[in-house]
C-alpha cells in the first residue's frame, strides 16, 4: 500500500515538474511542442526593391523557401529558437543572418542583398 501511495505521489510530482518546464519566452508561456511562422522579406541593398525567387534557408534544418513577387517568404511550423538564415540569389552575394532569435514576439526578419556587380 505504501509503495502505491509513493508511486502516485512521485508521478504527481513529475507532472508538476514537467508543467514548469514548458518554458517562457518574453513573458509568454510556450509549450515545448508550440510552433511559429517565421517570415520576412528580401530586398536589394541599394534600391530597396523586392527580390523575387530568392532562396531562403534555415541552416541545419532541411527546409527552404523562395520569395514571392513582393519579396516575402515564410516558414510555417518552426519551433522557437535561434536560427542562422541564409539568403542566396543569382548575381548577389549570399547573406547570412546569424543567430536570429525566433519566438512568438520576434518572428519577422528583413534581409538586404548586395549585388555582385
Amino acid at each position: 500500500m505504501k509503495k502505491t501511495i509513493l508511486s502516485i505521489v512521485f508521478i504527481a510530482l513529475l507532472g508538476f515538474v514537467y508543467a514548469d518546464n514548458e518554458g517562457e519566452i518574453n513573458g509568454k508561456s510556450v509549450a515545448p511542442s508550440q510552433t511559429i511562422s517565421l517570415s520576412g522579406s528580401v530586398m536589394d541593398f541599394e534600391s530597396g526593391e523586392a527580390l523575387t525567387g530568392v532562396e531562403v534557408k534555415l541552416e541545419g534544418i532541411d527546409i527552404k523557401a523562395y520569395t514571392d513577387f513582393d519579396g516575402n517568404f515564410e516558414f510555417d511550423g518552426v519551433k522557437p529558437g535561434n536560427y542562422n538564415i541564409i539568403a542566396s540569389y543569382v548575381s548577389y552575394d549570399k547573406s547570412l543572418v546569424e543567430n536570429f532569435k525566433a519566438n512568438v514576439e520576434n518572428c519577422e526578419v528583413d534581409i538586404k542583398l548586395q549585388s555582385t556587380k
